[in-house]
């Protein structure tokens, strides 16, 4: 059955999310972060769209853009080629990084624009990672703080801070009282959200029930195509991420990425 073409946003502004395909984490250090925030930044000025808001979390992304000079769709089909091509070459890994196509909703009026750019900053906060917003150094809320984020020039806050005061100084204050805000916000699909990281022990016990008989440090010595088989499983437990899976394994990160 063919896709739906995405409704055109008349603001051309779209909330776009990227997830991990089977939920898998899509950065694994800094230097994944920083490449994928490079990237945008690069196909930022190719395409000349506007950067409102960001948030990159381990297993997906939450972005506010402007659509430039080119179909949405067409910037970000070169953002995801682009860090995936990194990526494959960095862990030596082939196939599918992220799932299907991106999702995304039109952005259509001021209020919820402002909504949409708490609820992106809030996602570390609601996932029980962080209990402030501007703690999170992989979102746009330091820049938005009058802090330095990375990379230094890629976020357009201007025309949001204009919509709080002329004076950038009372707008950043109305902005952090806004964006800190106690709220019940809902966006694109809030099924999506980040669980709570498992603790290490909380992360055995899923483990356990996976391997039922056998060990844990049994694991490493299973054949091949056995191992391959649990550690697939191990990957699709919520809030268990991938290195401390191969930590609590005793495997290589590497056997995680490519199970």
């Amino acid at each position: 059955m063919p896709r739906k073409a995405r409704i055109k946003s008349k603001s051309r502004i779209y909330h776009v999310m990227l997830r991990g395909a089977n939920r898998q984490e899509i950065f694994h250090d800094d230097e994944d972060s920083i490449n994928f925030l490079d990237t945008i930044e690069k196909y930022k000025i190719k395409s000349e769209m506007r950067v409102y808001a960001w948030c990159l979390m381990s297993n997906h992304v939450h972005l506010l853009l402007r659509e430039g000079n080119e179909d949405i769709s067409i910037t970000m089909k070169r953002i995801g080629v682009s860090f995936v091509s990194y990526y494959n070459w960095k862990y030596s890994t082939t196939g599918h990084l992220f799932q299907d196509r991106f999702k995304s909703e039109n952005v259509e009026t001021v209020k919820y624009l402002l909504t949409v750019i708490r609820y992106i900053h809030q996602n570390p906060v609601k996932a029980g990672i962080t209990k402030r917003a501007h703690e999170w150094r992989w979102s746009s809320c330091l820049g938005y703080y009058g802090k330095i984020n990375h990379p230094i020039n890629m976020l357009d806050y201007n025309f949001i801070m204009g919509m709080f005061s002329d004076d950038i100084a009372i707008a950043r204050e109305k902005f952090k009282e806004f964006n800190e805000r106690n709220n019940n916000d809902t966006c694109l699909d809030d099924r999506y959200n980040e669980r709570k990281r498992l603790s290490d022990e909380e992360a055995r016990k899923e483990i356990k029930k996976i391997l039922g008989e056998f060990e844990i440090a049994q694991v490493k010595s299973f054949s091949k195509l056995k191992r391959s088989e649990v550690l697939r499983k191990v990957k699709r437990i919520k809030g268990l991420s991938q290195r401390q899976a191969a930590r609590i394994l005793g495997v290589s990160p590497n056997l995680i990425f490519k199970a």
